[in-house]
């Protein structure tokens, strides 16, 4: 039996609602090089309170769920950008966040905070370094590459 993408989806929103942590498989390369997909997983919980700089499960543009960081807020508007990305945003409204992850687990099943105080300090710089990020992003793959 297989189970699709947007009944998971449906029961770890649930869940999270709930009061409980979900672990979720991330996919693709939007959250490089925090996130890495493919490999690594995120730990979501409920989001009490959104602040900039989090890492947010949010349903964007009226079809899809990201879990990408919150670069702005206006308000009840949200704009979101994957760390990988180079300058694509989505924006959302706050009610539209379904959860807010709070660690990464790597392959090796090690859990890593995602707001620890070097965390913080490298979204930071990566945000600051966003006008060449794609050199970055260039140099991290073909490093992965080899691997």
């Amino acid at each position: 039996m297989t189970v699709s993408d947007e009944v998971i989806m449906a029961e770890a929103i649930r869940l999270v609602q709930e009061g409980l942590s979900v672990t979720l498989p991330v996919g693709g390369r939007s959250m490089l090089p925090f996130i890495i997909g493919g490999e690594e997983s995120v730990i979501l919980s409920r989001a009490l309170l959104l602040e900039k700089g989090q890492i947010v499960l949010a349903w964007v543009d009226g079809c899809r769920y990201v879990v990408h960081r919150i670069i702005a807020i206006d308000g009840e508007r949200l704009k979101l950008m994957g760390d990988g990305n180079i300058r694509g945003t989505e924006t959302c409204l706050c009610s539209d966040v379904k959860a807010m992850a709070t660690h990464v687990v790597d392959r090796h099943g090690r859990r890593h905070h995602l707001y620890s105080k070097w965390r913080l300090a490298a979204s930071q710089l990566w945000n600051w370094l966003r006008p060449i990020r794609r050199y970055l992003l260039a140099v991290y793959r073909l490093k992965e590459l080899k691997n």
